[in-house]
């Protein structure tokens, strides 16, 4: 008589026991404390062969993780190699692939390469932490804006940015061009606030012929609150000699904003641009309170 045997003399009886709680649906827990049986060896004795109960392989969040680290394992990839791909812990990746081969021993050159890779990996995932930190403080220290603040940054923004009246080309009108969406909205608000009419501008995309430029066309449209139709778009001829590393679904080319009727404004704009030089520019901090 086996030592299973020994331990359960009616094993058969046990056994259809068991079988009659599996197919009532009872997990492998429910069984075991049902039957007193806390021996993990025998409870696979007593249910090898019965299926498992559909609820009790109802999906998780993991699964695909899981089935991917297989995957990888069987590919001959360790667990350090693993957890670099999919992100996971390696006490995870440790129970979902320990029945499968050991991959072959990595020479101590591989290894010393993944272990650097690893700690710049971590060093860099630091750095990241620490300068979304610090951009969300930065931002926070703004706060609410007044329309004065508004009017000086828009001046200062288009001085930089937007067209200016060159000696060769002495014409004064208030044209802005950029590929920051962020930029673009600010000179939208700053608009506003001085009270140009929506039918005063005009709009035109500019982006490289090979671009998706539907999408950029329908994403400055949203944008900026207009009908696509209402947007002029040129295409830049693209130069097989050069590598462009404006690509992918986050190019959207540049956006140029030009406000009709808009001498007057240009000669505005150029006095506040004045204004704020003289202004940082005079000795002592009175002018800055």
């Amino acid at each position: 008589m086996t030592r299973l045997h020994r331990t359960y003399k009616d094993f058969e009886g046990l056994r259809e026991q068991a079988v009659a709680l599996r197919r009532e649906g009872l997990s492998r827990r429910q069984i075991r404390d049902r039957l007193h049986v806390h021996n993990n060896d025998i409870l696979n004795r007593l249910l090898e062969g019965v299926p498992v109960p559909e609820w009790t392989k109802r999906p998780r969040a993991k699964d695909d993780l899981r089935e991917k680290a297989r995957e990888l394992r069987l590919k001959g990839l360790t667990y350090d190699q693993i957890q670099l791909e999919l992100g996971c812990s390696k006490g995870s990746i440790s129970l979902w692939v320990r029945d499968l081969p050991k991959p072959d021993r990595r020479e101590p050159r591989e290894q010393a390469k993944l272990a650097a890779r690893k700690r710049w990996d971590h060093e860099l995932a630091v750095r990241d932490e620490k300068r979304q930190r610090a951009i969300t403080k930065a931002a926070a220290e703004v706060g609410a804006m007044t329309d004065r603040e508004l009017l000086l940054i828009g001046a200062g923004l288009y001085w930089a940015e937007g067209a200016k009246a060159k000696p060769h080309n002495p014409q004064e009108r208030v044209s802005f061009i950029n590929s920051d969406p962020d930029m673009i909205t600010t000179f939208i608000a700053w608009l506003d606030l001085l009270g140009v009419e929506r039918d005063r501008l005009r709009f035109q995309v500019q982006i490289h012929e090979t671009a998706n430029v539907s999408a950029a066309e329908n994403f400055w449209a949203d944008l900026v609150g207009v009908d696509v139709a209402k947007l002029q778009t040129t295409l830049k001829k693209h130069n097989p000699k050069t590598v462009r590393k404006n690509i992918g679904d986050s190019y959207h080319g540049c956006l140029s904003i030009r406000v009709l009727q808009s001498a007057e404004l240009y000669r505005r704009i150029k006095g506040w641009w004045c204004g704020i030089v003289g202004a940082a520019t005079l000795s002592g901090p009175p002018n800055r309170t």
